[in-house]
């Protein structure tokens, strides 16, 4: 009822009747107060007079009339909101407005009650709460009516709904007298309520609109609860009453209370009689109704038992005691309470049954289906059953062997739980042990009583339990565990004598097996308390199948397990007789059995016999086990010890011999046992006899050194067990003062015996190594008590580092043996001359090895008891990591090149094993290792490993240097505790050697003086060793290794935070390597230095970065920066650039300082100060110092751009300087200076060798530095310079000029060239204003001639690549083609490309973006404004164009041959990529003229390849300079070059993109021969990459599609919207274009992030990216500015450009696009894409459209159209005649994804079926125009027109204008004379599979 199915009958938080009734007792007694719920059905009797429905409610307040009146609803929704606004009434409404309503609440209240929503109940009661606080005592009148259903309530199923109802009655009635007086008074009309609901059917719950489920669900809750409120009803007016009334209390009761028992006894009387003493609720389908049947009978037993008479016994006690059929287990609990009541209170009952039928037979069956599921509610009972059961009513012996069978039936061992696997065991033994007690009851006579005891003993306890016990099989895994056979076969027979001890095959947990144990010693203990004698039976059974089980037992596994059961069976025994004394267990049963067995135990080879007796000299002691083996004829005498003597004497002569002779399959056992014979008082004599037997009787007659391995294997298993019982003494609860005292357990013979197995030689015996590991111990950190001296510890490891240093020195690696001699060999007592001497073999070498291993691995942590004087721990553990690291090294040899694989191979199958030993030694070890041993330990190790990577060259260099790098972070991991000893370790690892440092010397004499080293050749090892470094610090850190980082807890004084704390030096050494295998200085190192001075642990006085600049500084000095002067740059240098650097301490400065100024690390005030102190070191006195001047250009290029104090965009400079006061001063005079020096020299081409004048203009020339070129943009000035600084510039570079003009003979030296290039940018870039015509005319025309030179040139290129593949063929040899492709491309002088750059920079400055903006605002006598320089300019643009062209046409051809051709071509271009960005820069800013005279030049070059294919082979390019891109894409996309670019040269489509008429080839029928795409794209278009979906978002091949698609769509916006070209390449696209591309944009386009996004989140980063662009495109109709911004690839770029693609898309393919989204089947994916284009599209879209129509002159004086932007309306009105036809257009949110819809509001004169077609002409019309919908309409009115002009309609699409291609009807059948269109003829004809008219069916 409102309830989950399934539910129980009474939920766990629902009270029971007598808990419940127990809450109503007074205060004083200790019975908690708790009540359920109430459900009811009947109309009040007190209705208001008068037949009216809405008379009740005239008195009520309108408010609460009003929620009662909804309460009559059916819905609970409108009924839990009554509820809610009546409490809420209830709590604002005064008593006086209340209680008028009390009577109709009461009415609904009934009904409510018994609703089948349980909310709705539970809100009724918390209203009843409200209403009673509100009223409080003027409730009374009232009550009687309502108490029948509050009490009913408080018994509700649902626990929330009884809790509801038990606090509105707590709320009136607050203590449990108040309650049980309110009881008391409405007695008689509680009974009379519940009477009523047990009357009740499920018809007459409700009306016929509930459903039949439902109202028996509700009935079958109303009759449960009614039933447990009666029960708990007489508990609380009869029962309770009378039990808190004691006989002086009677007279104090009052009147009322007893009338209310007197009243509850009659008419619980009369309700007995007519529900037929409420049998017919126990045949209920229902468990809850059961349940409560039983209870109410149970309450009737107790409080109405006159109730029952002779008449109602018979029925009564066939349905009670035949209960046992009841199959719920919900009733059981009930059921048990019914029957043991019944029981008890009418034992003559059990004479009306018959007894076998009725009774038993159903409780066989319930015991044996295990309760049917209720075992710890039932088998609790059983006990109690048995008390009520009476003695004559059975048979007694019958009985219970039936009820003992049955109940043992119903164990189900293998799937019970354990909770009632304990139940059952726990009520089998006590119902076994109420039988034998209660023997009296059923038995007369001693005699019979001892006959029917020892009749159940012998067939429950032994033949069930014991057999089961001892025969069944275990699971030793509950989750293998098998059901197995049944067992009932065996228990059938209780009488049978069988014996067997074989297995049953049954599957059983091991916990069950101790649970039956632990039944049975309870069992057994309970018999001796009864009846010693008893046991009798049972010890018989248990010697009897011991012996037979040592007699006969064969199967190793079932013998095995039969000990296991047996020992746990003694194990239970010891444990019980200690806990309750006596000896019984041994001397009746333990004792006698090991006696009987003792002789055949010795004489058969049976661990498990002996086990068992080694576990009962366990658990009983020595002394009382031999004194029952030997007395075991004598009676037992109880605690009578054996003599002393008597005692050592069986011990020696009999189970030492015994139990130390001969290695079976019982030696373990055996010696178990003997150890389990020592005892503490005679412990020193008993082990001396054991060790002495063990060795003496062995070397007698034999040489110490031939050892035996049984006897080894013997002493080994001897010691280990000794050792445990030592551990086991250790922590047992009695202290052992010998046996847990390991010194007690040295003997001499056993320590000779040691030493002896360490020193023998091969072979070794397979238990040596255990032997020397049992004794030296150390096996792990608990571990470490050695049962040997110290001495004799020593000895042994000397003997196995021996081992091991043989092998270190057999290596084959010179760094291993090397190291090996370092592993002071003179520590050991035998001289190193012996080592490794007498074993020459191999294989010896890896026996002795692994021999040492083995022993290693059992007694590591007794290296630490060795002491430190001896060295032999480090030295051991040092052998352990040479040999590990050579088996890690000899893991990476190529077995091709290896020499000596042979003897490799033997070496690594040892080393794997000794590398996981290695892995096995965990943190917990180095932890305790002593300081001084990890001292010597690590010092040795790093002198290892420095001379491996210094002297290793078998090797791959990366490879290995990362495997020592592996090494030493394990060192340091290992051997370092904390900061300083890391340091430390780290010291040695660096310290100065002979091949290290190459570069740096550090002296470390004096702290912080470096002084550089001279080096011309880096050596090798030198490199591998800075590969090392280099990992070590992408590992540990910077701050670790470079800086020394500690966490100093203390202050540090001042002078100890300087450079002696870091080491500076070894930075700069690893700065000059530069390069080395695996890494570099800017690609690794110094990204490592940037992110850790970026970091938290980089303090602000760390001087770092201070003291590996001046030690730079100093060698840069030193060495004179060689060549410097040939690597000055006008751009800030890059690292690229620095790399050509190749003084190494200048290369490193450079890109050091490059790093740290473009990091931000350092700022301007740095550059200032190194700025400072490089002029001060400029002038040694009055000489300057050449070899910083050599250097000072570079630094200064760099110093530069932070020294300016802002950028200067060209657009904003004008004027002088204004001199700030930060240092600018000193820069600019500084400038001045060197300018003015310049001047003092002769020109440059006067220049001879040898003078310092080019050192003096490269330092002027670098204090003039442009922004590096970005895009298209002009490079831009770094520097704001002062007029007189502008002054000296300008006559620096005019005395050059003049130089140049006056002199016949112009000095043609490269330097002289270069220098005088770059003069001339700088002074045109900063002082282009000041130039003359002079000037102007000596700038362009060095300009014209340094680039003719490389045009004539990359023509020579170009001819040469077109020539070697014209003359090539697929058959020729492709390695020599691509070789001479390679010569040819290759630029063996790149002098004249150094020149172009810097002329194209000046070009770039005086005639681009920065000349022009600037010429503007100067007057107009500016030469560069003049027509003068006209044809030079044009020259000189005609000629990069030329450039551009010819490095796109030798790609083009090569990319015809192959693809590795043509990436040689973009290979040698990418060399010079800044050369070619400058190309790129100039041809993005030429005119459409210079563009279209270059077009035409390379046209009549006639070459192979035309420039479109040339500028596709840019564009697509293998590998691409980016600007070179875009400058393809801006050509291609120009529109003179992009009608050429898109569609193969053809005249009907060219001339189509010309003419606007419509041109049709009548004979033509298929409109996709009319395009042809070029070859370049139309793989991108048509077919796409198989994989693009899956390939990755930034792959070059996804962005060429990307490109080649924006071209497409470009041409499409540029043809005119009516033109038949743009018509075809539109239905080429519909009908052949891959839609993927639009899944591919998507792939960018997060659309997760765009649904997921909450209303107040910020848009993410793609997404807003995607919206912009896509908006852009729409309002602009270009995608220029997203390709501009494409390159470098990056995610958000990516984005940015898909998002301008779908917009254009949806701009110019709208139907394309629509065709794809209803293709999507994805409608989480396609939502997104329509809240997308919802969001940033449509709006846009529809503006555009809108207002398209309203600008186009469509209306005539037939046709009208109005536009309605406000609802996106276009209402287009035709009217013709007598006719007239108004159409709707509306364009929905998400246009145009969504169709448009058209509407027909009005039509006059127009026939309904051609209103249908043409509503339907215009719908297609404006669906399929992929275009401008203004033409949709357009073409549609030209239909209509055609139409009235009588023009015939297609007979297929029935429309005059095809909705598609906008053509007329003209291909004519010659029979019928019907015209058709093409294209609708071309389908049917493809679709039909037919060429047949489709009107006539005649051949067309």
């Amino acid at each position: 009822m409102g309830k989950q199915k399934g539910e129980g009958a009474r939920s766990k938080a629902r009270p029971s009747s007598s808990s419940l009734a127990a809450s109503l007792l007074p205060s004083g007694s200790t019975a908690s107060v708790g009540f359920g719920g109430y459900v009811g059905g009947s109309r009040l009797d007190a209705s208001p007079s008068g037949g009216d429905d809405s008379r009740p409610y005239l008195e009520v307040d309108s408010d609460l009339a009003l929620h009662l009146k909804r309460l009559a609803r059916k819905d609970p929704t409108t009924k839990l909101k009554a509820l809610a606004s009546l409490s809420a009434l209830l709590k604002e409404k005064s008593t006086k407005d209340i209680i008028p309503a009390i009577p109709q609440w009461g009415f609904e209240y009934k009904r409510l009650v018994v609703d089948y929503n349980r909310d709705v109940r539970r809100a009724t009661h918390d209203t009843m709460s409200s209403l009673v606080t509100a009223v409080g005592r003027d409730l009374a009148p009232q009550l009687k009516s309502l108490m029948g259903p509050w009490w009913f309530s408080q018994f509700d199923p649902v626990s929330e709904v009884s809790q509801a109802a038990k606090r509105s009655f707590q709320a009136v009635f607050s203590a449990p007298e108040k309650r049980l007086d309110a009881l008391i008074l409405c007695t008689a009309e509680v009974f009379i309520y519940l009477e009523e609901n047990l009357r009740l059917t499920p018809q007459s719950m409700s009306d016929k609109g509930t459903a039949l489920d439902e109202l028996q669900e509700m009935h079958q809750q109303v009759i449960s609860s009614s039933l447990l409120a009666l029960a708990t009803l007489l508990d609380v007016l009869v029962c309770l009453q009378v039990e808190s009334s004691g006989t002086d209390n009677i007279v104090a009761q009052p009147k009322h209370a007893l009338k209310a028992r007197e009243t509850a006894i009659s008419c619980a009387d009369k309700l007995f009689t007519a529900h037929r003493y409420f049998l017919d609720f126990l045949k209920s389908p229902s468990p809850a109704i059961r349940s409560a049947t039983y209870s109410v009978l149970s309450s009737y037993i107790k409080n109405v038992s006159q109730a029952f008479n002779e008449g109602n016994l018979k029925t009564l006690a066939a349905a009670l005691l035949g209960g046992f059929q009841e199959k719920d287990p919900a009733c059981h609990s009930s059921m048990w309470d019914a029957i043991l009541l019944f029981s008890n209170k009418f034992p003559e009952s059990w004479t009306f049954v018959n007894v076998q039928k009725t009774v038993l037979n159903r409780l066989w069956d319930f015991l044996r289906n295990r309760c049917f599921g209720s075992q710890r509610v039932s088998y609790p009972s059983l006990v109690l059953f048995l008390h009520t059961v009476p003695s004559k009513a059975i048979v007694a012996e019958t009985f219970f062997l039936e009820f003992f069978k049955n109940l043992w039936a119903g164990r189900n061992p293998s799937h019970s739980l354990n909770a009632d696997r304990e139940a059952f065991f726990h009520a089998f033994q006590e119902c076994f042990l109420w039988a034998l007690h209660n023997a009296s009851r059923y038995c007369n006579g001693v005699d019979s009583i001892s006959v029917f005891r020892a009749t159940l003993v012998k067939n429950v306890l032994v033949k069930l339990l014991w057999q089961d016990y001892i025969s069944s099989s275990s699971s030793r895994k509950k989750e293998k565990m098998s059901p197995g056979s049944s067992v009932d076969s065996r228990e059938s027979d209780l009488a049978s004598n069988k014996k067997t001890v074989e297995s049953l095959n049954i599957m059983y947990p091991m916990s069950y097996f101790s649970e039956l144990a632990n039944c049975i010693v309870g069992a057994l203990s309970g018999i001796h308390l009864l009846e010693q004698d008893l046991l009798s039976a049972f010890a018989a059974e248990f010697q009897e199948n011991c012996q037979n089980f040592v007699q006969h037992a064969s199967n190793l596994e079932r013998e095995s397990e039969f000990a296991e059961r047996v020992i746990q069976f003694i194990s239970l025994l010891a444990e019980h007789s200690m806990q309750n004394g006596g000896d019984w267990p041994l001397a009746l049963l333990v004792g006698p059995m090991l006696a009987n067995s003792f002789a055949l135990m010795r004489s058969r080879d049976s661990p498990s016999c002996v086990k068992i007796l080694a576990v009962a000299v366990s658990v009983f002691g020595p002394h009382k086990i031999v004194q029952e083996l030997i007395h075991n004829t004598s009676p037992h005498q109880g605690d009578t010890a054996l003599e002393d003597n008597t005692f050592l004497q069986m011990f020696k002569e009999t189970f030492v011999p015994w139990c130390l002779t001969g290695n079976s399959i019982s030696l373990s056992a055996r010696l178990d046992l003997l150890l389990a014979l020592l005892d503490d008082e005679y412990f020193s004599e008993q082990w001396d006899s054991v060790i002495r037997y063990a060795t003496i009787r062995e070397h007698s007659g034999s040489a110490p050194c031939s050892l035996d391995c049984d006897w080894i294997t013997i002493l080994a298993m001897l010691v280990e067990k000794a050792r445990d019982k030592i551990t086991k003494a250790k922590v047992g609860l009695s202290i052992c003062t010998k046996m847990g005292n390991p010194d007690y357990w040295h003997h001499e013979l056993l320590e000779s015996t040691a030493v002896a197995v360490a020193q023998s030689s091969p072979p070794f015996g397979a238990s040596s190594p255990q032997f020397l590991c049992s004794v030296v111990g150390g096996s792990t950190k608990s571990n470490q008590n050695s049962l040997v001296s110290r001495n004799t510890l020593v000895l042994i490891f000397e003997e196995i580092f021996k081992k091991l240093l043989s092998f270190i020195l057999a290596s084959s690696f010179t760094w291993v043996g090397y190291a090996g001699s370092l592993l002071t060999p003179n520590l050991l007592t035998a001289g190193p001359n012996t080592i490794g001497s007498k074993f020459e073999n191999s294989m010896s070498m890896s026996q002795m090895a692994k021999f040492a291993l083995e022993v290693l691995d059992g007694s590591l942590y007794s290296l630490k008891t060795l002491g430190e004087q001896s060295g032999l721990t480090s030295a051991i553990l040092a052998a352990i990591f040479l040999i590990d690291w050579e088996f890690l090294e000899l893991t990476m040899i190529d077995e091709a090149h290896d020499k000596s694989k042979e003897k490799l191979k033997a070496r690594l199958g040892f080393g794997e094993s000794f590398h996981a030993f290695r892995c096995k030694i965990g943190n917990q070890f180095w932890k305790t290792l002593s300081l001084h041993n990890r001292k010597a330990l690590g010092k040795n190790l790093i002198q290892c490993m420095r001379s491996a990577i210094f002297n290793e060259e078998e090797l791959d260099t990366e490879k290995f240097t990362s495997l020592c790098c592996l090494w030493m972070l394990e060192i340091l991991d290992c051997l370092s505790q904390d900061p300083y000893e890391e340091q430390n370790l780290l010291d040695q690892l660096l310290c100065q050697g002979e091949k290290w440092p190459l570069w740096i010397v550090p002296d470390f004499s004096r702290a912080g003086r470096i002084v550089s080293k001279d080096c011309s050749i880096q050596d090798f090892g030198h490199q591998k060793f800075i590969s090392f470094i280099d990992k070590m610090i992408s590992e540990i850190g910077i701050d670790r290794v470079i800086a020394s980082y500690v966490r100093y807890t203390l202050p540090l004084p001042e002078e100890a935070r300087n450079e002696n704390l870091t080491r500076s030096w070894l930075a700069a050494e690893i700065l000059c390597s530069w390069k080395w295998p695996g890494g570099s200085a800017v690609a690794s190192f110094l990204p490592s230095l940037i992110a850790y001075a970026q970091s938290k642990n980089f303090s602000s006085q760390d001087s770092l970065l201070d003291s590996i600049f001046n030690i730079l500084l100093d060698g840069t000095l030193v060495q004179g920066g060689c060549a410097a002067q040939n690597f000055v740059y006008l751009n800030p240098a890059s690292s690229d650039e620095v790399e050509d650097i190749e003084e190494p301490f200048l290369r490193a400065l450079v890109a050091f300082l490059l790093a740290l100024f473009n990091a931000k690390i350092w700022g301007s005030e740095k550059a200032m100060e190194l700025f400072a102190l490089l002029v001060n070191k400029l002038y040694l006195g009055e000489a300057t110092n050449v070899n910083c001047l050599r250097i000072l250009p570079v630094i200064v290029n760099v110093l530069i751009q932070p020294l300016s104090q802002r950028s200067i965009r060209y657009n904003d400079f004008s004027g002088d300087a204004q001199h700030d006061s930060s240092g600018g001063d000193h820069v600019q005079d500084v400038i001045e200076g060197w300018l003015k020096k310049a001047q003092t020299f002769l020109p440059l081409i006067m220049w001879k060798t040898g003078e310092d004048m080019g050192d003096w203009m490269q330092l002027v020339i670098s204090c003039y530095p442009f922004s590096a070129v970005q895009n298209i943009q002009t490079p831009k000035l770094e520097r704001k310079i002062s007029l007189v600084e502008r002054k000296l510039l300008l006559e620096l570079f005019r005395k050059q000029r003049h130089g140049v003009g006056s002199s016949a003979v112009i000095n043609q030296l490269p330097v002289v060239q270069v220098l005088l290039s770059k003069l001339m940018v700088v002074s045109v870039g900063y002082c282009w204003k000041e130039f003359n015509e002079d000037d102007w005319e000596f700038v362009l025309s060095q300009i014209r001639r340094w680039l003719q030179t490389v045009v004539v040139m990359m023509e020579e290129i170009a001819e040469n690549v077109n020539e070697t593949i014209t003359n090539s063929s697929t058959s020729d040899n492709l390695d020599a083609v691509i070789n001479g492709l390679g010569k040819i491309a290759f630029i063996l002088d790149t002098f004249p490309l150094d020149i172009a750059k810097n002329a194209l920079l000046s070009f770039s400055l005086s005639c681009g973006p920065f000349g022009r903006q600037q010429a503007e605002d100067a007057d107009n006598l500016n030469p560069v404004r003049t027509e003068r320089w006209d044809p030079i300019k044009n020259r000189i643009l005609e000629g990069i164009l030329r450039l551009f062209f010819c490095t796109g046409i030798a790609e083009a051809i090569a990319s015809s041959y192959c693809h590795e051709a043509a990436l040689i071509i973009s290979s040698s271009r990418f060399e010079h990529s800044y050369f070619w960005e400058l190309v790129a820069s100039s041809v993005v800013n030429s005119s459409t003229d210079a563009i279209d005279r270059a077009v035409k030049s390379v046209e009549f070059w006639g070459l192979s390849k035309g420039p479109i294919s040339s500028l596709y082979a840019i564009l697509f390019s293998a590998k691409s300079v980016p600007l070179l891109q875009f400058a393809a894409y801006f050509i291609l996309s120009t529109e003179l070059v992009l009608r050429l670019a898109i569609v193969e040269k053809d005249k009907s489509y060219l001339d189509g993109v010309n003419n606007n008429e419509e041109v049709s080839s009548p004979l033509d029928m298929s409109t996709e021969t009319d395009i042809h795409l070029r070859a370049e794209i139309s793989c991108m278009i048509e077919k796409l990459p198989s994989n693009v979906l899956e390939m990755d978002l930034l792959a070059d091949q996804r962005v060429h599609v990307f490109l080649a698609w924006s071209l497409l769509l470009s041409h499409l916006g540029s043809l005119p919207s009516s033109s038949p070209a743009r018509g075809r390449l539109v239905q080429y696209l519909q009908d052949s274009a891959n839609s993927v591309i639009l899944d591919c944009l998507f792939q960018h386009i997060s659309l997760e992030q765009w649904i997921l996004k909450k209303k107040d989140e910020e848009t993410p980063a793609g997404i807003a990216e995607a919206a912009a662009s896509a908006t852009r495109s729409i309002r602009t109709g270009s995608l220029l500015f997203s390709i501009q911004s494409l390159w470098p690839v990056e995610p958000l770029r990516m984005s940015s450009l898909a998002g301008a693609i779908f917009g254009r898309m949806l701009h110019i393919l709208p139907a394309y696009v629509r065709q794809w989204s209803n293709d999507l089947r994805d409608r989480s994916i396609l939502s997104g894409i329509e809240s997308f284009t919802r969001a940033w599209c449509s709006p846009h879209l529809i503006a555009g459209e809108l207002s398209q129509i309203k600008k186009d002159e469509i209306a005539d004086e037939n046709f009208t159209i109005a536009v309605s932007r406000s609802a996106n309306e276009v209402v287009a009105t035709y009217t013709k005649d007598e006719t007239a036809m108004n159409l709707v257009i509306r364009l929905p949110s998400s246009y145009p994804l969504r169709p448009v819809d058209v509407d027909c509001t009005r039509s006059l004169g127009i026939s309904e079926a051609k209103q249908r077609k043409w509503s339907m002409s215009m719908t297609l019309f404006v669906r399929n125009q992929n275009g401008a919908l203004a033409e949709a309409i357009r073409i549609w009115k030209r239909n209509f027109d055609k139409e009235f002009e009588g023009v015939e309609e297609c007979p297929i699409c029935y429309s005059v204008i095809h909705t598609v291609n906008h053509a007329l009807p003209r291909l004519a059948c010659k029979t019928c004379k019907h015209k058709f269109h093409s294209a609708c003829l071309y389908k049917w004809f493809s679709t039909s599979h037919k060429s047949t008219c489709p009107l006539c069916q005649s051949p067309f």
